[in-house]
């Protein structure tokens, strides 16, 4: 049964967590009511047994029609001010993924609902030629893989990626891509003749070498072999790779890092990054429930030494901060951080992109002629 509450406040102080056995293979541990409903809802036991086992939290798609696909930003943080997501939500179920509080917007959760209820994009191929198309438009590499992964389970079905590469291709658009998922072997085709024309540079996410960690981490996500082997094959086609550590996560993962770079420069990697652990807005109690239910004996450590790199607090928004955080452990990490890389040959940087080989695409002209 589920009882409606008018306070947030009362709502987020007797947070339970869901039956292990509904959420398999999820990496949030409850689904409380997103941020700007007017009521929440909790689930509680009436002390009336159900005739039936409440159902998995199965994975629903929703369709959409994007009025654009672009999305620009200017924050000073990222290497990047373009990118597409042509999916809203993410299947892999990172606990800690930053991009969980924009579930609100839809009416959702940021927590199982940002797993289990996907947007997909239909018309993401269709929106990009005509904003490629336009007459003003100007050419910057275009990132993907920044908000949701582009090559999460849906894509398997719908391949909006390989469309949007596609495009890519026939434009001679620059376009960076960072993903944890083998899938992205599946478009090798495409990105190898990108690659041939410095038009692309992809970056693999590895956040531990432990397939038993890595599935807790990310329960839907390709396993790390599989990660390390999607590296191999890219650097051997001649495209552009690296890995990118992250997040690194205080007595979680941190330990691996060495490990992560030394296995990936072994499988070709040329380039490496790393990003320190997030926890906005929603994140922050999601997270801590996960660590809850996985690694109860070290929540107030792993806590404890976040908010050392954050200023006392659980998250720091601040540009030029927020990334890399400070402090003695946020300095210490970033100094292993570099002399791995520097072990490892991960120094280099990945090749610039091309800009000047842009072709606009063919856009079909709705306006009719009058002669």
């Amino acid at each position: 049964m589920e009882r409606l509450s008018r306070s947030r406040d009362a709502d987020l102080a007797r947070r339970e967590l869901v039956d292990p056995s509904r959420n398999r293979g999820r990496g949030a541990q409850s689904n409380h009511s997103g941020r700007f409903e007017k009521q929440s809802r909790e689930g509680f036991d009436d002390g009336w047994s159900t005739v039936e086992p409440l159902p998995l939290f199965e994975t629903v798609e929703h369709t959409e029609r994007a009025k654009t696909i672009i999305t620009s930003n200017d924050s000073p943080d990222i290497g990047f001010d373009r990118s597409i997501n042509a999916y809203r939500g993410c299947e892999h179920g990172c606990s800690y993924c930053f991009a969980r509080p924009s579930h609100a917007f839809l009416g959702h959760s940021a927590g199982i609902e940002f797993e289990r209820d996907i947007y997909v994009k239909t018309n993401a191929v269709e929106a990009l030629r005509a904003e490629l198309g336009a007459r003003n438009y100007k050419v910057k590499a275009i990132a993907m893989g920044t908000n949701t992964d582009p090559y999460q389970p849906a894509e398997r079905k719908h391949k909006l990626t390989r469309g949007i590469l596609e495009v890519m291709l026939e434009t001679r658009h620059p376009v960076m891509i960072t993903t944890k998922s083998a899938l992205i072997i599946r478009d090798l085709d495409l990105l190898t003749e990108l690659a041939k024309l410095n038009l692309v540079k992809v970056a693999i996410s590895m956040t531990s070498m432990d397939h038993k960690l890595s599935r807790k981490m990310e329960p839907r996500a390709s396993s790390p072999a599989r990660r390390l082997e999607a590296i191999r094959l890219l650097a051997e086609a001649g495209v552009p790779v690296s890995v990118f550590a992250s997040p690194m996560i205080p007595a979680i993962n941190d330990m691996e890092l060495e490990r992560i770079l030394d296995a990936a420069a072994a499988q070709g990697a040329k380039g490496a990054s790393m990003i320190l652990v997030r926890l906005p807005g929603e994140v922050r109690d999601i997270f801590r429930e996960w660590l809850l239910r996985h690694f109860p004996d070290r929540v107030r450590h792993v806590l404890g030494l976040i908010r050392d790199t954050r200023g006392g607090r659980d998250n720091d928004p601040r540009f030029g901060s927020r990334m890399t955080g400070e402090g003695p452990y946020a300095t210490l990490l970033r100094q292993r951080f570099d002399k791995a890389r520097e072990r490892y040959g991960l120094v280099d940087k990945l090749p610039g992109l091309r800009n000047d080989l842009f072709l606009a695409p063919k856009v079909e002209d709705k306006q009719m002629s009058l002669f």
